[in-house]
């Protein structure tokens, strides 16, 4: 059964991709089958040299594409923005299977009952080749219960308090725009940028908990330290902004903890010394990336899970 939504919202979609062929296929295939289907779904594809054009072009949806050298996250999503019609913009990445037929119903629902939430984000469940660590960190980050955060929970939640992300979210389009939609040049964190502005601004993020995508990704340790590095280098560029929540460091305690928790509870034993050496690569890899101002800008870039934006780094 199809649902409508009321007169005045409509949903765009918005699905940047790059070498997707893997996933495309089954997430055009769930978001036609959704009980709030979009008014229309835009693909921005930079670059791919597989197949992932011709799967967007089997479906009805539309197709923009741009050079590989010409992406940034914050940059590429905000002139999206100018291309669809959208009230309520939902940001989903390649590689984010909607988990049944009503997410997008679920997603966006608090944006239409309450004008103070402006931004939300679902749960991201990990794929069954998941490995333990993997699905540790779908689990602590997205937990079973839904939760409002705004301005005042920043004493209470702390650096949790803007946590969101773009792999499947929604956005009131007026309030994006109104705060320049998202930030550009970033390594990555936009979202969490966008929605730190958002809070202290008055306005509220909603986690839904009931809107399931499947969404993970089984990173070597190397990959890992990589990871960290580029959120060492988000967070000092950001700090002024950032700080108003508080320091990443007892979140990231809680992290390792609570990791260390599950494996227990699992009986992986033998995973307990990776556990270790994992948290002891994030945590160089983090720092490290705090002074990457005083690194060769070759160096950055080997270290960074993004390569190009090294090339116009600052």
């Amino acid at each position: 059964m199809k649902i409508h939504m009321g007169t005045g919202s409509s949903i765009s979609v918005i699905i940047p991709t790059f070498n997707g062929e893997k996933w495309l296929e089954d997430l055009l295939n769930m978001l036609e089958r959704q009980t709030l289907p979009p008014a229309e779904v835009l693909i921005v594809d930079s670059g791919s040299a597989d197949t992932t054009c011709n799967i967007a072009k089997r479906h009805n949806v539309r197709l923009e594409q741009i050079a590989q050298k010409d992406f940034d996250h914050g940059g590429t999503r905000s002139a999206a923005a100018g291309l669809v019609f959208g009230d309520i913009l939902v940001y989903m990445t390649q590689d984010a299977i909607p988990a049944a037929e009503n997410v997008l119903e679920r997603l966006v629902s608090p944006l239409l009952k309450d004008e103070k939430i402006a931004a939300t984000y679902g749960r991201q469940l990990a794929h069954k080749d998941a490995t333990l660590f993997s699905e540790h960190l779908r689990s602590f980050n997205y937990p079973s219960v839904s939760e409002v955060r705004c301005w005042k929970d920043r004493k209470r939640l702390g650096f949790r308090t803007i946590f969101i992300s773009n792999s499947f979210a929604a956005y009131r389009r007026n309030v994006l725009a109104a705060h320049g939609f998202f930030p550009t040049r970033l390594l990555f964190g936009e979202d969490t940028l966008t929605i730190a502005k958002f809070l202290e601004n008055g306005y509220c993020v909603e986690y839904v908990s009931e809107a399931c995508v499947y969404h993970s990704h089984n990173y070597s340790i190397w990959q890992e330290f990589k990871r960290y590095f580029d959120i060492g280098v988000f967070h000092v560029d950001q700090h002024e902004q950032l700080m108003k929540f508080g320091g990443p460091a007892a979140r990231g305690k809680q992290y390792v903890f609570s990791e260390l928790a599950l494996i227990l509870q699992k009986k992986k034993y033998l995973l307990l010394p990776e556990s270790l050496l994992r948290s002891g690569c994030k945590f160089a890899g983090y720092n490290l990336g705090r002074h990457y101002r005083k690194l060769p800008r070759s160096l950055g870039s080997l270290l960074s899970m993004n390569h190009r934006w090294w090339s116009g780094a600052v």
